[in-house]
């Protein structure tokens, strides 16, 4: 069974997107193994984006995510990575398809509602980073 990270970002949990966005996933047939409503300190979270650090957009991003509160998950699955990136759409939403999470909610770049890993690597990582030995 597959494993992902995802993260719904302050701007969906200030939206009140919670539910919604859990809905569409528990609709896909996925389960949630683990959850967790935290404010993520600043060194979660240049952890986190560390390979973005010294991009132009570093340091809103995470003064962004660290400036609110998240919802971190680890969703299991068959195949969810790649049918998460699908349904979380693109990262800039007037590219995201409509009917994406970012599609319908998202109005920006930067404040774009969700995050999920990109690959099995990387979802790796983040879930150990997130939820260390809470497993």
């Amino acid at each position: 069974m597959e494993r992902t990270f995802i993260m719904i970002k302050p701007d969906g949990v200030e939206r009140r997107l919670i539910g919604k966005i859990i809905s569409r996933i528990e609709n896909k047939g996925f389960n949630i193994t683990k959850a967790k409503l935290f404010m993520p300190s600043v060194e979660l979270v240049e952890k986190h984006y560390a390979e973005h650090y010294g991009k132009d957009f570093y340091n809103e991003l995470v003064s962004f995510i660290s400036g609110g509160t998240v919802m971190a998950m680890i969703v299991e699955g068959e195949n969810c990575i790649q049918v998460m990136r699908l349904l979380i759409g693109d990262k800039n939403p007037v590219n995201a398809t409509p009917g994406s999470i970012r599609g319908d909610h998202a109005s920006s770049t930067t404040y774009n509602i969700i995050h999920g890993s990109d690959s099995s690597d990387t979802a790796k990582r983040e879930i150990a980073l997130w939820f260390g030995g809470e497993e």
